[in-house]
């Protein structure tokens, strides 16, 4: 009797040998397989949601450069008026445009050169989008 329950123990322990090596098979094979690839590179892709601190402080810099802007407009006695509010003019276009990519926004990221600046109506459609996104500055 001993000998007949001592070879059904070792079947057994042999079955379950077997059957734990082919899963480790199969899910090898799966985990090299196509679909699987693509969904894991699908989801290295998503970006994770932005830094809410780096949000605020990019909404603090906008305002801070808004402000900026408004000094240099109401005060007549700045010096070189014109070149400091082209000046806070460019850094709040900069700024502008980095807040729309936090939001993930669509940006033109073209260069500026030194005589080019950000026309109005694209000034004012990142404002009205990051506004509509609930941004404040």
């Amino acid at each position: 009797m001993r000998s007949g329950v001592c070879t059904l123990t070792w079947q057994l322990a042999y079955l379950i040998a077997v059957g734990l090596f082919v899963a480790g098979l199969a899910v090898g094979a799966w985990l090299r397989s196509a679909p699987h690839t693509a969904a894991v590179r699908r989801r290295r892709r998503r970006q994770a949601p932005p830094d809410p601190l780096a949000t605020l402080a990019i909404q603090i810099r906008l305002g801070e450069l808004a402000r900026e802007l408004r000094t240099v407009v109401d005060d007549p006695d700045v010096y070189a008026r014109a070149h400091h509010w082209r000046a806070a003019q460019d850094a709040y276009d900069a700024m502008l445009r980095e807040a729309c990519r936090a939001a993930g926004l669509p940006v033109v990221d073209q260069p500026l050169r030194t005589d080019e600046h950000v026309a109005e109506e694209e000034r004012l459609r990142e404002e009205l989008e990051l506004s509509s996104r609930g941004w404040s500055w």
